[in-house]
């Protein structure tokens, strides 16, 4: 495997992280980019001069990373060339997020099964229900292939969201990259940090993703209890403050789970997440503990490492919560040096800040999870 990267600004244009001669056209071409680099249909038209063979897989993002950095108004550019991998794609449009465990379901039949091991999907950020996209996905997948990806974003504004398969992104995407063969290795963590305080509370009224009462109490008046003078700037504020629930995981064991919000509804009183929030669970809030949020990244780093053997990994794909960024501010730099040091200088590494994380809850699971809130890193070696 070898892996060519690029950043693109509007100050430096085009700059290539190191010189890597790839003998092949790479297989696929991961771009993570502001949303208004990306619509901007001569973006695309010169990704497809510079691999004008290979899969372009474009996301719109809250930030990129790239090698170390961590960028806004930036392209970040992965072209991947696998050399024992085949790959398989699939792409479905959705308006609503009441399609998104067929969304799901169709993404995973599009995908021949025979030989898959693992599916990284990448969906619109803010039309899906990311717990009803992973079900479908989940249901129809056989039960031996992991997924991770993530919930594409636009910045802090929470504004529309773009993904794109060899075109220019779109709104309302979602798009599945399935890969193929035994000489590959694949690892994934998915780690938060954050603390929880206040009273643990009951669920007492919700439906799928939209949280009404909690404790027979209305939603939102009682989160801007706890916000206090930061309830004035929500629903940005809200990524400060996510909700930690205790669900089960389809074996039955208990699991902590974080949702992060995504809207608010001042008539209504409620609560919009990035995934379910059922009810009868119990949810905590929780709040930034900075040293924490890196010690979390660096644990998703070595859960994402221990499935792959003693050797390093090649590429490392890394989907971090803009709520996170938007806490660390200047040391968010911090989380992906520290995710660097485990995976070491070798690994290409590449991604960006999210609405939302697509992952198994341990190394050893397959069933993936939903996450808000957290540092989740896929990372490949091929044998």
């Amino acid at each position: 495997m070898k892996v060519e990267q690029y950043k693109w600004t509007a100050a430096d244009k085009w700059s290539k992280l190191k010189q890597v001669h790839l003998e092949t056209p790479p297989q696929l071409v991961w771009v993570f980019g502001s949303k208004q680099i990306l619509k901007n249909p001569h973006t695309f038209e010169t990704l497809k001069q510079m691999y004008p063979s290979s899969h372009i897989l474009s996301c719109s993002t809250a930030g990129e990373i790239y090698n170390d950095q961590v960028n806004d108004d930036s392209l970040s550019v992965a072209a991947v060339q696998f050399e024992k991998t085949s790959l398989q794609f699939a792409q479905t449009d959705i308006s609503e997020a009441s399609q998104s465990e067929e969304a799901g379901k169709k993404l995973a039949s599009s995908l021949p099964h025979d030989g898959l091991v693992h599916v990284m999907v990448f969906s619109d950020g803010q039309k899906v229900n990311g717990t009803s996209l992973v079900k479908g996905l989940g249901d129809t997948l056989p039960k031996n292939v992991s997924v991770t990806g993530g919930l594409v974003g636009s910045g802090s504004d929470f504004a529309e969201t773009y993904v794109g398969l060899d075109e220019p992104p779109k709104n309302g995407k979602i798009v599945a990259v399935g890969f193929y063969g035994s000489n590959l290795k694949i690892g994934y963590g998915s780690l938060g940090g954050w603390d929880t305080f206040g009273p643990e509370r009951l669920i007492t009224k919700s439906k799928d993703n939209v949280l009404y009462e909690i404790d027979h109490q209305p939603a939102l008046e009682l989160y801007k209890e706890y916000l206090g003078d930061q309830a004035k700037d929500l629903p940005s504020s809200g990524l400060l403050f996510p909700m930690s629930l205790r669900l089960k995981n389809p074996d039955g064991q208990e699991v902590e789970i974080v949702r992060t919000l995504l809207n608010i509804d001042e008539r209504a009183q409620s609560l919009t997440f990035a995934g379910d929030v059922p009810e009868g669970v119990y949810a905590k809030l929780m709040k930034a503990n900075f040293d924490r949020l890196i010690d979390g990244a660096s644990g998703a780093a070595n859960m994402s490492v221990d499935p792959i053997g003693a050797s390093k990994p090649d590429l490392a794909i890394l989907i971090s919560c803009i709520g996170r960024k938007l806490v660390l501010k200047e040391r968010v730099e911090e989380e992906i040096e520290a995710v660097r040091s485990t995976l070491g200088p070798q690994a290409a590494t590449a991604g960006f800040y999210s609405y939302g994380e697509i992952c198994p809850t341990a190394a050893t699971e397959k069933q993936c999870q939903l996450h808000n809130q957290t540092m989740t890193i896929t990372t490949f070696r091929e044998e």
